[in-house]
Formats: C-alpha cells, structure tokens, sequence
C-alpha cells in the first residue's frame, strides 16, 4: 500500500509543534483514508445488507405486547451504527499496523514527533469515517421508511453519539495494532468484538428478552445501551436517561481506549 509522506521537521525547533504535527499526521490519515475505498466500502454496505435482512426477517417482532412501535425498521436502524463503529476498529488498526510492518512508524520514531500526535492524528480517519457512515445510514434508514422521532435538532446529536462511539472502538484498533504490530492481529480481533453486539439488545428490548442469561449477559454489555441511545432519537425522540447512558459509556470508551493505546505506543517507541 502506498504511503502518502509526511512533512515532519527532522530537528527538534520551535516550529515542531503538537499543532503541526497533528496536522500533518491526520492530513495524511484523511487522504489514506478516502483513497482507498475499500477501507470506507465494506463499513457502508455489510451494515446495511444486514438492516435489509433483519428488517425483513425480524418484523414479526412488532406484533410482541410492549414493542416500542409498529416499524421493526425504526427500531433495528441503530445497529449499522454501531456495527460501523466496529469496522473503524479493523481500518484504523489496519492502517496503524501497516504503517509499523513497513518501517514508517520507526522513522517516524527518529522525528521529534509526539505520541500523542500519531494519536490524534489517527482519530482525524475516524472521524471522517463516522460522519460517512452517520450521513449514509440516516439517509437510508429514512429513505427506506424509518422514523427519526427526535427531528432536525436531534441529527447532530445522533451524529455526535456515532462519531464518538467509532472514535471509542477505534481506539481499540490502535492499541491492538501497536502492541502487536500485525494487521492479521487486528483482523482476528474484529470477530470477538462482532459477538458482543449480537449478545446486545439490539434485536430486541432487553424487558421482552425471554432467556433469563441472554437477559443478564444483554443488561451487562456496555454495547446495548450505545445501541439504545441512538434507537431512543429513532422512536422516543428525547429519553434524557437513554442518550446520558449512551454518551457516558461512548465517553468511558474513548477514554480507556486512547489511554491503553497511548500507554502501548510509549513503550514502543521505546523499543523502537
């Protein structure tokens, strides 16, 4: 894969700021980014191949006493969010490992580049990438019918939530590609993360969950209350409890994650 340069100051001088470095870097990260569709492709169209398929196959749901509206649509919309945010995992993992296997990462150690730098300047794809997919999967679920009940002033905020929570599991990506420098690593990673969104509520309410473990395991999982803060702008418009639960734990995750990687990347570099 070709790798787009990045003009970092060799010496250490006034103008190798964080600023410039983290400009430098998330340019670079960007342009990687949207030149390669096939890292922004299969995070578009797995999502929503799969919201066909479960909101032709599920619907039935509807029809349970206590199901929160009569579109199964609405209610399954939340889940290509949140798978999405998972493939940032698997890209921006991928694309740090790739950059460790062929030698930029340890040229850029002989740089007076910053860790914190490379970080940020990670997240720049993230972000990006989130937006694309908030902007893609919004625009398909109302196409297709879906209700959005928190209207215009809730898309930012749904926005917010999606680009936080692929910022969050992101981060995962990160720490998984520098403590093992092995795109293969990050790869196998993304199946285990894949279960815990299964083991969610996302197919239905936790209080309509009939196997009692299936229950526990769903309430435990961090996972099902960012699924239920992005379905609660669908169908309730402004559960306040829903949406501090889903930014709160969204929070948690960027926090922990960029922390671990942060931590992960110091003593590479030492090694380096």
């Amino acid at each position: 894969m070709s790798t787009v340069a990045v003009a970092l100051p060799l010496g250490r001088s006034r103008g190798s700021t964080l600023r410039t470095q983290v400009g430098s870097l998330a340019g670079r990260s960007v342009l990687r980014t949207l030149r390669q569709p096939a890292m922004i492709v299969p995070s578009l169209v797995f999502p929503l191949f799969l919201l066909a398929v479960n909101s032709a196959g599920l619907s039935a749901a509807t029809q349970i006493p206590g199901f929160p509206t009569d579109s199964y649509l609405t209610f399954v919309l939340a889940f290509p969010f949140i798978q999405g945010a998972l493939f940032a995992t698997m890209n921006s993992g991928q694309a740090l490992a790739e950059d460790i296997e062929n030698g930029f990462f340890n040229r850029l150690s002989l740089t007076p580049m910053r860790g914190s730098a490379l970080i940020a300047g990670q997240l720049a794809s993230l972000i990006v990438i989130g937006f694309i997919q908030a902007t893609v999967y919004l625009t398909a679920g109302l196409a297709a019918g879906a209700d959005f009940a928190a209207g215009p002033l809730g898309v930012p905020v749904l926005f917010a939530l999606s680009i936080m929570i692929s910022i969050g599991f992101g981060g995962i990506g990160m720490f998984m590609a520098i403590r093992s420098g092995s795109g293969e690593a990050v790869q196998g990673m993304f199946p285990l993360l894949f279960v815990l969104l299964f083991f969610s509520s996302t197919s239905l309410p936790r209080n309509l969950i009939q196997q009692d473990w299936f229950r526990t395991v769903a309430t435990i999982n961090p996972v099902s209350y960012l699924v239920e803060g992005i379905r609660s702008l669908l169908i309730y418009g402004w559960d306040w409890e829903a949406l501090a639960l889903a930014f709160g734990i969204a929070t948690a995750l960027i926090a922990g994650s960029i922390t671990i990687a942060s931590l992960a990347l110091k003593e590479r570099m030492v090694r380096s």
